[in-house]
């Protein structure tokens, strides 16, 4: 009990942390803001650059990110049709039942469970879920609302986007085996001491402004609790699907926990910004709110079970 309180207690208390600054406005709304920005642009990319350059790498580290971006688009023609079947009427259904915040959320829950030292697992899977955010899932929103998708624009999100960025400088550093060349004259160790230094405090930050966001006021429950479950039901399937397929393909790999946390996380939360009236934010924040409670809850089961 005390191993497990230890893994759990530390998000219970930045997430309560986070609604006492909302509450008390000890922290205002942009300052929410910049810390996201910080965490986005500054502390993840760092996490992620050293993941990926002290990564091994095989065949299948292509495989695996096709494989992800699959199960995305899956999800999302899943959550389309399911959304028809139970005639729910939101265009966002789809969107709500794909992708997810692994950035703001998964990274961190993942290294409170498994340790910094596992985090290449999960940016393995990673990978193909953001490449997919990155481009078809922004297609498909822009489709979905009638608007043409303006191509050069995605380019220039993912070039210009430090986590790409970040990823991409990490890839070429462990493929090409420049990190372990590096390794003897120590320039390798002050990369690792860089990043560590830098992702620190990732985690307290993003539970941090989850808590400050996590508003339960208000909560369309009957409509979000469909859209919740449906989401749960679809990523159960997907994620047995995966892990099967994966064993088949590349069992030593040993991805089964990186899976599970993933599949556990909510949808993007920037999708709210697409939602383009007052009763649409409000659906899409409350399933967005809900999940991130679910996520929270499988954490804390996950935790228990070791």
């Amino acid at each position: 009990m005390i191993d497990v309180m230890q893994t759990i207690l530390p998000v219970i208390v930045m997430l309560a942390i986070g609604i006492i600054c909302r509450r008390t406005g000890l922290i205002n709304r942009e300052g929410i803001g910049a810390l996201k920005n910080v965490v986005v642009n500054i502390t993840l990319p760092a996490v992620l650059l050293n993941a990926f350059a002290t990564t091994s790498y095989t065949f299948m580290d292509v495989v695996v990110p096709l494989l992800m971006f699959g199960v995305c688009f899956i999800a999302w023609a899943l959550g389309k049709a399911a959304g028809k079947a139970l005639r729910m009427p939101s265009r966002f259904v789809p969107f709500l039942t794909t992708g997810f915040e692994a950035g703001m959320l998964g990274y961190a829950l993942f290294n409170m469970l498994y340790g910094s030292g596992r985090t290449a697992e999960f940016a393995r899977i990673d990978l193909g879920q953001v490449l997919f955010v990155f481009t078809l899932y922004k297609v498909l929103l822009a489709m979905d609302s009638n608007e043409k998708a303006d191509v050069g624009k995605l380019v220039r999100e993912m070039a210009l986007s430090p986590i790409i960025i970040a990823i991409i400088a990490g890839v070429l550093l462990g493929a090409t085996g420049l990190y372990r060349a590096l390794v003897p004259s120590g320039i390798s160790g002050m990369l690792d001491a860089c990043t560590a230094f830098v992702s620190a405090p990732t985690g307290a930050i993003i539970l941090l402004t989850i808590g400050y966001d996590l508003v339960l006021d208000d909560i369309p429950w009957a409509q979000t609790a469909k859209v919740v479950g449906l989401r749960l039901v679809i990523m159960l399937a997907l994620r047995t699907a995966l892990v099967a397929l994966l064993g088949i393909l590349w069992p030593q790999a040993n991805l089964t926990a990186a899976i599970n946390v993933m599949f556990i996380l909510p949808p993007p939360f920037v999708l709210p910004v697409f939602a383009d009236d007052a009763d649409q934010r409000t659906y899409v924040s409350s399933a967005l709110s809900v999940s991130t409670l679910v996520a929270i809850f499988g954490f804390a089961i996950m935790a228990a079970l070791g």
